[in-house]
C-alpha cells in the first residue's frame, strides 16, 4: 500500500512538472511582449545624428530635418519636390524666392528678413540656412504660403508634416487600451501604448491571418495593432484655413488668331498694311522685336510707335516677341541669376510700357533641360509685371514629346501666364533621322491632346505653318539630312517644275510629290490650304470646351486664299 502510494505521488509529481513545462511553454509561445522598443533605434535608419526624422503624411521620408534656435528647418529640395514647388533656390546669389500672383518675395541666406516687393519685414527666426553644404528653409516660413502644418514629437525628436486637405483618410477609434507594436504579432516588440478614445490613421486592412491592422499614431509612429482593438473604420477629410492667392488670367472674349511678322530690321516695320490686307481674321500680331543680346539682361529691339498704331487702327493687338537667338548668348547664364534674370524682365516691360503694347511673347528656343527651373521662375516673375499692367503673357513651347521639354512645365506656365503656345511644326527638321513632313495631323492632334492634359483649353494656342520643307535626299551619302523651307507658292513653283503631280497622303495629311533630279530624291510635303483645313478642323473638334486659339508662322509665307478657310473655323 505504502508503495503504491509512493508510484501516485511521483506520477502526480510528473504530471505537474509536464504542467508546468507546457504552461510556461504556452505562456512564451502566446503571451503578448511587453518589451517596448527604443524608437530611437526603430528612427535610426531615417535620420543622421543631430538630425529629425521626417514623416510627411504617412511615410517616413528619406529627408531629414534640423533644428536650430527653437526652429524647425528641412531641405530645400524636400520643400520644392514634396511641399511647394514655388519655392526657388538662387545658388549663384543665396537667395530664396518665392512668387505668388502679385508678389515676390525674397529672402537672403542666413538672415531674418524678407523682401515683399519693396517693402522690408522681418522674422523672428533665420529663414534660410546652409549646413553640411545643403540649404535648409524654416517650415514656418513655408507655411506662411503653402497648405500645411507640422508638429515636432521628442523621445525621440522629430517632425510630422500634413499637407493633404479636402481628401478622405481612413481612421479609427482604439476600443481599448492597447499597443501599436513592430511586426503583426503580439510577440513583436511595443512602439507605443495607446489608449482607449485614441484616434490611429488605418493604412491597410486588417489581415485575416494575423488579425493585425497597419496604422499610424498621430505622433507619427507606424506599426501594427490588433484589429479587435479598433472601432469601425471612418473617413474624415482634413481642412485647412489656408487660402491660397487666386491667378487671374487675361484672356481675349474672342479666339485668338495670331500671326508672327518676322521683323528683321525697322524698314520692316512699314510694311505691316501690307502684310494685315492680306489676311483676314487676324487680332493678334506678334513681331519679333526683342532679342537676347547678352548674358547680363539686355536685349536689343526694333519697336516701332507708328507699328502699334497701324496694328491698333485695323483692331489688332501687338505681342512682340522675345527671342533667346542673339550670338554667343547663354539663356540659362542670365536665367539661373536672379539680377541678371530680373534685368531681363524690366527691361522688357519697359519697352512694352514705352510702345503701349499689348503682349509679350517668349520664344526662348534654346533652354536646357538644367535650366529649366530658372525658365519657369523667369515665367513667373514676368507674369507679375504683366499682371499688374494688363499685359498679355504668352509663352512658345515645343509640342510634348517623348518627355524632351518637360522641364519647361507647362502646367505651371498655364498657371502664371496667360496663353500657352505649342509650335506644332518642324516635326522633321534639318540635322535628323529622316525627312518627313514639317506637321503631319497626327503631330498636332497628339500635340493638343498632350498639351491638354497640363493646359485647360481656352489657354492654349495651336502653332501651325504657313511653309513646306523640301528635301533633297542622295543615295548612299552620309550627309546629314537638310530641309529647305519654301512658301506656298514656292511649293507650288517646285512641283510644276517637277512635271509631277502632288498626291493627297492621308496618314500625313499633306499634299506630296517625290522625283529625282541630277540622281537625287526630292521630297516635298506641302503645307497648303487643305492640308491647314484638316489641322483647324481637328482644333475645332476639341470636346467640352473652345480652344484658346490658332497661330501661324509666319506672315508672308501664305497664299492670301488660305485666309478664306481660316476665317471659318475661328471662332469671334
Amino acid at each position: 500500500m505504502k508503495n503504491k502510494k509512493t508510484v501516485t505521488l511521483s506520477v502526480l509529481a510528473v504530471l505537474l512538472v509536464i504542467v508546468v513545462a507546457v504552461t510556461a511553454y504556452m505562456i512564451k509561445k502566446y503571451a503578448p511582449n511587453k518589451t517596448h522598443m527604443d524608437l530611437t533605434k526603430y528612427f535610426a535608419g531615417s535620420a543622421e545624428e543631430g538630425k529629425l526624422p521626417v514623416i510627411l503624411e504617412d511615410t517616413l521620408c528619406e529627408t531629414t530635418a534640423i533644428e536650430q534656435d527653437g526652429s524647425i528647418y528641412v531641405n530645400i529640395t524636400f520643400v520644392k519636390e514634396k511641399l511647394n514647388k514655388r519655392f526657388y533656390w538662387d545658388g549663384n546669389e543665396n537667395l530664396l524666392l518665392y512668387t505668388t500672383a502679385t508678389q515676390e518675395i525674397s529672402a537672403p541666406l542666413n538672415g531674418k528678413d524678407c523682401y515683399i516687393n519693396t517693402s522690408k519685414d522681418t522674422k523672428d527666426y533665420v529663414i534660410a540656412t546652409a549646413q553640411g553644404g545643403d540649404v535648409y528653409v524654416a517650415l514656418d516660413y513655408v507655411q506662411l504660403y503653402t497648405a500645411m502644418d507640422y508638429q515636432k514629437y521628442n523621445k525621440p525628436s522629430r517632425v510630422v508634416i500634413h499637407n493633404v486637405y479636402g481628401e478622405d483618410i481612413d481612421y479609427a477609434e482604439v476600443k481599448d487600451d492597447t499597443q501599436i507594436r513592430y511586426k503583426k504579432t503580439v510577440k513583436s516588440e511595443i512602439l507605443q501604448d495607446v489608449k482607449s478614445g485614441d484616434t490611429v490613421r488605418v493604412l491597410e486592412e486588417k489581415d485575416k491571418e494575423t488579425g493585425f491592422t497597419k496604422v499610424m499614431s498621430e505622433s507619427g509612429v507606424t506599426g501594427y495593432v490588433q484589429g479587435k482593438r479598433l472601432g469601425v473604420t471612418y473617413q474624415e477629410k482634413s481642412e485647412t484655413e489656408f487660402q491660397e492667392e487666386v491667378y487671374t488670367h487675361i484672356l481675349m472674349d474672342k479666339q485668338v488668331c495670331l500671326g508672327w511678322h518676322q521683323v528683321t530690321n525697322q524698314t520692316a516695320n512699314n510694311y505691316l498694311s501690307s502684310v494685315l490686307s492680306s489676311t483676314k481674321g487676324v487680332n493678334v500680331v506678334s513681331p519679333t522685336w526683342f532679342m537676347t543680346i547678352d548674358n547680363e539682361g539686355g536685349i536689343s529691339s526694333l519697336a516701332s510707335d507708328s507699328y502699334v498704331e497701324t496694328a491698333h487702327k485695323a483692331g489688332v493687338q501687338v505681342w512682340a516677341l522675345c527671342s533667346d537667338f542673339g550670338d554667343k548668348m547663354k539663356i540659362g547664364t542670365v536665367l539661373g541669376s536672379t539680377s541678371k534674370r530680373q534685368r531681363l524682365e524690366k527691361n522688357l516691360i519697359a519697352e512694352a510700357i514705352r510702345y503701349s503694347l499689348d503682349g509679350i511673347n517668349i520664344d526662348f528656343e534654346y533652354v536646357k533641360r538644367e535650366s529649366g527651373e530658372d525658365f519657369v521662375q523667369f515665367i513667373r516673375e514676368l507674369g507679375i509685371m504683366c499682371r499688374n499692367i494688363g499685359l498679355v503673357l504668352s509663352i512658345d513651347n515645343y509640342p510634348p514629346v517623348g518627355n524632351l521639354s518637360d522641364y519647361y512645365d507647362r502646367a505651371e506656365q498655364a498657371a502664371v501666364a496667360d496663353y500657352i503656345i505649342t509650335m506644332s511644326y518642324d516635326e522633321h527638321y534639318s540635322g535628323g533621322e529622316e525627312a518627313g513632313p514639317v506637321s503631319s495631323i497626327s503631330y498636332v492632334t497628339n500635340s493638343i491632346a498632350e498639351v491638354q492634359k497640363e493646359v485647360p483649353p481656352e489657354q492654349m494656342i495651336i502653332g501651325l505653318p504657313f511653309y513646306s520643307g523640301l528635301w533633297k535626299v542622295k543615295k548612299g551619302s552620309k550627309a546629314k539630312l537638310k530641309r529647305t523651307d519654301l512658301t506656298m507658292k514656292g511649293a507650288k513653283e517646285v512641283v510644276k517644275e517637277s512635271g509631277k503631280d502632288a498626291e493627297w497622303d492621308d496618314v500625313t495629311g499633306t499634299n506630296y510629290v517625290e522625283y529625282t533630279k541630277d540622281g537625287v530624291v526630292h521630297k516635298l510635303w506641302m503645307e497648303d490650304a487643305h492640308s491647314l483645313e484638316v489641322k483647324m478642323m481637328a482644333l475645332s473638334d476639341i470636346p467640352d470646351a473652345d480652344l484658346g486659339g490658332v497661330a501661324f508662322w509666319k506672315l508672308g509665307l501664305e497664299e492670301s486664299s488660305v485666309w478664306n478657310m481660316i476665317e471659318k473655323y475661328v471662332k469671334k
